[in-house]
């Protein structure tokens, strides 16, 4: 994002006679060249020079200052020493020393910094950095201003490799330094990633193989990591080979939600949890994790609320956030293993794409990318019709070559050669797939 210039630090002020005299000859006619006519509307280039000396006597005793003005200005070399007793602070997991890069008698900014210190301790943080980048926005008229920052942080025990993002970090003076007052994109358009961690003091559960860092009660961490365990040995029952860990993040809502993915406000309105990077990296062994929104999971009960949570289990045990398969494989695989032993009716694990059906039609084709929009009206639609997909073909074909037919997409083989080859080619899986629906719907 391309910053926004900071005001001038200075500027020089014009004599009202030279600014009259300039006014004035731009006001003549020109000719082709640009030049000014020596006449015009009666008035001759003598009676412009008459005029000026006129101006000049009126104004002979006004003086230019030519001083610098006093506004305040954005300090790079302050916000990186800043920066710097940040990191301090973290690597020695010192809230006191954070509370410390607050400006003095601001309550709400020691409070956040103390909590990220202590943050710092319950998530074993490591490999933290972070380097001043470049200016966001003007400065404010009492010196506030905010900058890019380009953080680095990894769990220790979980993550593979540190996680990396620009964040927003708001500075303020502090008699003759620099401190921290906040975290995040002033305008909450997304601009940036604001990391879980830096919202201040968060409730932390510890299992073994499972971390959970929530932005609430330490009942709520706990709650979600009892979820995951379960979830855990859902996931096992049809990929017994997978072992952690795992990483959950519950924001306090789904915007903040959006703000710690970097997205637009309301992309997760509607989503109960997403498996995603929690940086901007793209490597291999850029950390992933499973975010939770608790909008949405807190509507939910207790069944519904497993059921999205062993969901996402599958997407961590498969690596599904850096997949390019098609998603109704993804998502509907994803569903089958977290529904494999719920015994639900169909009327309840198909009814919105039964009502899709009856609505719109039925379908001509699986549910396509476009389908699966965060923001799709038919979304559950989607998810539910490419489960319906999947579990036929685990009853065509069997489930260890749904697995197997899982795996080797994912591994970029074409789905259409792999379900040929299994003997149920996309064409006769999409035909028992649309006549399911209608038997459904009638």
């Amino acid at each position: 994002m391309p910053p926004t210039p900071a005001p001038a630090s200075s500027s020089r002020a014009s004599t009202r006679c030279r600014s009259s005299a300039r006014s004035a000859l731009a006001d003549q006619p020109r000719t082709k060249a640009g030049r000014p006519l020596l006449w015009a509307a009666g008035l001759s280039l003598s009676l412009v020079a008459a005029l000026v000396v006129a101006l000049l006597a009126r104004d002979s005793r006004y003086e230019a200052d030519t001083g610098p003005l006093d506004v305040p200005r954005a300090s790079p070399a302050a916000a990186t020493a800043a920066l710097t007793t940040f990191v301090d602070g973290i690597e020695a997991r010192d809230a006191d020393v954070m509370a410390d890069l607050a400006p003095g008698g601001d309550t709400a900014a020691r409070d956040l910094l103390a909590g990220i210190g202590r943050n710092a301790a319950a998530l074993a943080l490591v490999g933290v950095t972070a380097r001043y980048v470049d200016q966001v926005g003007a400065v404010d008229e009492d010196g506030t201003w905010s900058g890019v920052v380009e953080l680095t942080w990894q769990l220790d025990g979980f993550d593979p490799a540190p996680s990396e993002a620009d964040v927003v970090v708001t500075f303020a003076p502090d008699g003759d330094t620099l401190g921290i007052v906040g975290f995040g994109s002033a305008d909450g358009g997304g601009r940036s990633r604001t990391p879980l961690w830096l919202r201040g003091e968060l409730s932390v559960a510890r299992t073994a193989g499972v971390l959970v860092m929530a932005d609430g009660t330490t009942g709520e961490a706990d709650d979600v990591a009892q979820r995951v365990t379960r979830g855990i040995q859902v996931v096992r029952r049809v990929l017994p080979d997978w072992e952690g860990p795992v990483v959950v993040e519950v924001p306090a809502s789904g915007a903040d939600l959006d703000e710690t993915l970097g997205a637009s406000p309301g992309t997760y309105a509607d989503i109960a949890a997403v498996t995603a990077a929690v940086g901007s990296g793209t490597a291999d062994d850029a950390p992933v994790h499973v975010l939770v929104n608790p909008d949405v999971t807190d509507g939910l009960r207790r069944a519904g609320a497993q059921v999205v949570m062993s969901h996402e289990l599958v997407h961590v045990a498969t690596d599904a956030a850096r997949s390019a398969m098609e998603p109704w494989l993804l998502e509907g695989f994803a569903d089958y293993v977290a529904l494999r032993n719920t015994r639900l009716p169909d009327r309840v694990t198909l009814g919105r794409a039964v009502d899709a059906v009856r609505r719109d039609g039925l379908p001509e084709a699986l549910p396509s990318a476009a389908d699966f929009d965060t923001r799709s009206d038919g979304l559950q639609a989607a998810y539910e019709g490419a489960w319906l997909a999947c579990r036929i073909i685990a009853e065509r074909v069997g489930e260890e070559r749904l697995v197997q037919l899982y795996g080797d997409v994912s591994g970029g083989a074409a789905i259409g050669d792999r379900l040929r080859m299994r003997g149920l080619p996309l064409g006769r899986l999409t035909a028992t797939w649309r006549g399911t629906l209608a038997d459904l719907s009638r």
